[in-house]
């Protein structure tokens, strides 16, 4: 009886599934499905002109900016255009004068400023003050600054 089986065995082939040409394909596929896929993601970019900065040009002294800066320690200094010596005021000061500057400036303009030790806090303060006078046009500066410059 064992003879009989392996008789039965000769007369057929059996079938071999090769896997590497399917390997091949399957990369292939995968290869071309990442290509075509990064392909339909095209950056669209608005052109934007930025301003130059020219180191010769001297500040505007009919710039009626105010300059708002936060010391650490709580202290504000205002500075009304740039060409100006800034003030040493308090907090408490700073909603009158936001709203003396907006009856008398048809375009009011404010730039926050942090010396190098200030917290953030301080500056939300006086960003809450700018909000609660309506002042629309407010800028952070993020170089950092000398106190009371």
């Amino acid at each position: 009886m064992s003879g009989s089986s392996s008789h039965v065995d000769d007369g057929k082939k059996k079938a071999r599934i090769e896997i590497i040409p399917l390997i091949d394909v399957i990369f292939f596929l995968l290869a071309t499905f990442v290509l075509f896929t990064l392909s339909l993601n095209k950056i669209a970019s608005i052109p934007v002109d930025l301003p130059v900065a020219n180191p010769n040009s001297q500040p505007n002294p009919n710039d009626p900016t105010v300059y708002l800066q936060v010391s650490d320690s709580g202290n504000c200094y205002w500075k009304q255009g740039a060409g100006s010596a800034p003030e040493l005021i308090t907090v408490a000061e700073i909603a009158p004068r936001l709203a003396d500057y907006k009856n008398r400036e048809s375009n009011p303009r404010v730039l926050v400023q942090g010396d190098n030790k200030a917290r953030f806090g301080a500056a939300v303060l006086a960003l809450d003050e700018i909000r609660k006078a309506g002042i629309a046009q407010v800028s952070v500066q993020t170089t950092v600054q000398p106190t009371g410059k």
